[in-house]
């Protein structure tokens, strides 16, 4: 008994009505869906006065007919039927004339079907008429029987027109001598989410039969095209590799295919599977000499080439299939940097011997994504900005002028990022508008817009993260709705939008003291990034005075952070350290914590950590009975803050003021106290306007309470009652925390 592989390419052979025809040089077969297409082009042929936009419409319609897979009945008739009404009625009726006749009806319309070309020049030298021609001698060699399994396919075709197509048969039916009835297989039910011409290609696994050559080439084509541009579209990574795995399947050496399955275990971060494939990729265009001659030498020797190229950029449908990509940022992404740069400098050799320019191309390509990768490696090694960003517009100028979409999106996004861990939040919301608003330098087909790589998700993650900082709720919610329907939870890049949502979840739960919301936050994140999960945790935990537990989690977190060299978390873990120092051993204990913060910061010029931590310093000092001295350090960063800084960030800053204010107008003399007073009295009231903003309804209840101790020293007393009330309200309504105005920042 033959195998499949041997029935598919050595024998002509029917499954289910499927007639394969590579015997004869055919790369394509006739299938009961494809008989309806040949009726659809007899009845636009044949059918004369037909208005221009309908005739436009269908001529559109035709080429992705021929080249998708096999449709239903009814998503056939229902993608007709938008083009043009009346045609559907003529096609059906051509159908059903066949299918509830004989079989001599099916043999009339193949013999008349010439006849509708005949007088057309088109017919010799179009798509069309080499489709026509194909199936037409893909049928006459037909033998009865096969012709008999044929006609009693369509039968079954046309009165389950809502069922997929034709299932492959078992490798002991494959023989052309069964006698069994094809209609007597089960054929299982799929229901499409629509029934669109693209769509169609999610077929059960039962099924299913082997595609075409030409339709498999479209299918793997149109699904690359779709993994670069707008991963939404593609089909998801498991049904795309099951879709893979049955066209490798009947034709295990296809190489294209084998690389598709690569790009899709990439977006699941699946390392063996991608190994595995890009292997068999070049073990087959290696021995198939698939890629012919280039610059004078044989493909065998450009595939070698390549072969030390795995994948840089997806850069079309035409040439993602042909080793775009390579061997160097896979060795990368695999964190294996010293065989990534071996790779990449042999293959430079390589091509440089062989004289291939297009080879070298790539290899610049490279040059520039390490250019950008030192650039992200510098940033959080603390590597001045100047230095940074000259680089980043040194390699700028060769992206435009070489017209590289995909490295100006990736620098304007990581730019974005160096901006934003700065502390420049309106540079960072400058680069990630222009990055959004730029046009595409590349061609986009298959009604694609090309917003849908990683750093288009950057851009919107980092653009919701500043309006959440400044309240704008409603802002963030219609980001993260277009994240959602651009990024799919399925896609490769939906981990951004998840984490960037979880975190500002968090975040305003927090901020309004809702803490038994912001718990689950807490376990979603870890599953997400688990160095983000402990320090929510540890936060988490630090309000609800459960400190113990707390300083166990930050000592854990430090100690995996330096070995990461993640110095932005490590500050953030001594600065929530020393906050449990002030609420247990004492404010003077925080400080050499603090001091290492603030040495850190600097030295990495991480401004917004930088004034956070004088912050920190400033009340520390003020704790410690030295007003003048914190005063002195919230008015050096007051102006960073109010300028980068979120509400919560203006509003502690000026709150912080104002206590300082209110300490020194205790000290003052009795001329100046009342001045001071009301100085400290309108700082409270400016910093009231961001928490309200925030809606932070226990910062809110500090500043009333605060404002009352004020009014009734300034002998302002309907101010005082009123804010004793406003207090006493937000009192009632806040659960008691243990953290009062007096021991927190």
């Amino acid at each position: 008994m033959a195998s499949v592989h041997e029935s598919l390419y050595f024998n002509p052979m029917m499954t289910n009505g499927v007639v394969h025809a590579n015997i004869f040089g055919i790369k394509d077969w006739v299938t009961p869906y494809k008989i309806a297409v040949l009726a659809l082009l007899y009845e636009m042929s044949t059918t004369k006065p037909m208005a221009l936009l309908d005739r436009r419409r269908l001529n559109k319609l035709i080429l992705p007919l021929q080249q998708g897979p096999d449709l239903t009945l009814e998503q056939f008739l229902k993608i007709v039927e938008e083009c043009c009404l009346r045609m559907v009625s003529a096609v059906k009726l051509r159908l059903f004339l066949m299918a509830d006749g004989e079989l001599q009806d099916m043999e009339h319309f193949f013999t008349i079907l010439p006849s509708a070309f005949s007088d057309s020049e088109a017919f010799k030298t179009s798509v069309v008429g080499l489709f026509v021609r194909q199936m037409l001698l893909a049928y006459n060699k037909l033998s009865f029987s096969q012709v008999y399994k044929l006609y009693k396919s369509l039968q079954q075709y046309c009165r389950r027109g809502n069922q997929p197509e034709l299932s492959a048969l078992p490798a002991e039916d494959m023989e052309l001598t069964s006698n069994e009835d094809p209609s007597a297989d089960h054929i299982d039910k799929v229901e499409l989410d629509t029934p669109s011409l693209h769509q169609s290609e999610l077929r059960s696994d039962e099924s299913r039969g082997p595609l075409s050559q030409k339709q498999a080439e479209y299918f793997l084509a149109r699904q690359a095209y779709l993994l670069k541009n707008d991963e939404n579209k593609a089909m998801s990574p498991a049904k795309l590799q099951d879709e893979l795995n049955n066209i490798l399947k009947f034709n295990p050496d296809f190489a294209e295919a084998h690389y598709l399955s690569y790009l899709n275990s990439m977006r699941v971060q699946d390392i063996y599977i991608s190994t595995h494939s890009l292997l068999h990729y070049f073990d087959r265009l290696i021995l198939s000499g698939g890629e012919g001659k280039s610059n004078g030498d044989e493909g065998y020797g450009r595939s070698l080439r390549y072969a030390e190229h795995f994948s840089v950029g997806n850069q079309g449908a035409d040439r993602i299939l042909s080793s775009e990509l390579n061997r160097n940022c896979f060795l990368c992404l695999c964190l294996c940097s010293q065989q990534a740069d071996l790779a990449l400098q042999e293959a430079i050799r390589i091509a440089q011997e062989a004289n291939d320019h297009v080879c070298l191309q790539h290899c610049l390509y490279l040059a520039s994504l390490g250019i950008q990768s030192l650039v992200q490696q510098g940033a959080k090694q603390g590597m001045p900005a100047n230095k940074l960003l000259d680089a980043l517009r040194g390699t700028d100028i060769m992206h435009w002028k070489q017209s590289l979409s995909e490295l100006i999106e990736i620098s304007l996004a990581q730019t974005t990022s160096i901006w934003r861990m700065y502390g420049k939040s309106t540079m960072a919301r400058q680069q990630a508008q222009l990055l959004l608003n730029m046009n595409s330098l590349e061609p986009v087909n298959f009604s694609v817009q090309q917003n849908n790589t990683e750093a288009f998700a950057v851009a919107l993650c980092h653009l919701a993260e500043l309006h959440a900082e400044q309240g704008l709720y409603a802002v963030v919610s219609d980001i993260m709705k277009h994240l959602k329907q651009q990024f799919p939870p399925h896609t490769q890049h939906a981990k951004l939008w998840m984490l960037c949502d979880l975190k500002i979840q968090f975040e305003k739960a927090m901020n309004d003291g809702k803490y038994h919301l912001a718990e689950p936050h807490v376990t979603a994140i870890s599953a997400l990034n688990s160095t983000e999960g402990l320090y929510r945790k540890a936060q988490l935990l630090k309000a609800l005075n459960q400190t113990t537990e707390a300083s166990k989690i930050l000592q854990q977190l430090q100690q995996q952070c330096e070995k990461s060299k993640n110095t932005e978390m490590i500050i953030r873990v001594m600065l929530a350290s020393a906050e449990l120092h002030w609420d247990s051993s004492g404010f003077a204990t925080a400080l050499p914590l603090l001091l290492q913060a603030l040495a850190l910061s600097r030295q990495h010029n991480l401004q917004s950590l930088t004034s956070e931590t004088l912050l920190h310093l400033a009340f520390t000092q003020l704790m410690l009975g030295i007003p003048e001295q914190a005063l002195v350090l919230v008015q050096d960063v007051l102006e960073s803050v109010l300028a980068h800084g979120s509400l919560i960030d203006k509003g502690r800053a000026l709150l912080l003021a104002a206590r300082c204010q209110m300490a020194l107008a205790g000290a003052a003399a009795q001329e100046h106290r009342l001045t001071a007073v009301e100085l400290a009295v309108h700082t409270l009231d400016e910093a009231a306007v961001y928490f309200s903003q925030l809606d932070c309804k226990e910062r809110m209840r500090d500043i009333h309470y605060l404002q009352a101790r004020l009014h009734h020293t300034l002998g302002n007393i309907s101010q005082r009652n009123k804010c004793a009330m406003l207090f006493r309200l937000l009192d009632q309504e806040l659960p008691s925390s243990g953290m009062t105005v007096v021991n927190r920042l």
